[in-house]
């Protein structure tokens, strides 16, 4: 079981990215998260990478449903993508 899996089978807010080599910045988990739980936030250069406010996180997933980063992922079958 991947650990995105495990985290959303114990409640835990997804990990959209490990290290800013797999995230883009392009806000599309942003944009969809129904709960307003995610924030672009600029790191020491200025680029923007998201943050999930845990308390707000409904563990729907549908960020990594749209992350291009999580689509191999999604492609082996390991991240469920939403209806």
């Amino acid at each position: 079981m991947d650990e995105n899996r495990e985290n959303i089978f114990r409640g835990e807010p997804p990990v959209l990215f490990d290290n800013k080599e797999n995230c883009c910045g392009c806000s599309a988990c942003y944009a969809v998260c129904p709960a307003r739980a995610i924030v672009m936030e600029a790191d020491e250069e200025g680029f923007l990478y998201p943050e999930i406010i845990e308390e707000k996180c409904i563990h729907c997933a549908r960020c990594l449903s749209v992350c291009a980063f999580k689509a191999d992922q999604r492609a082996k079958g390991f991240l469920h993508t939403p209806a």
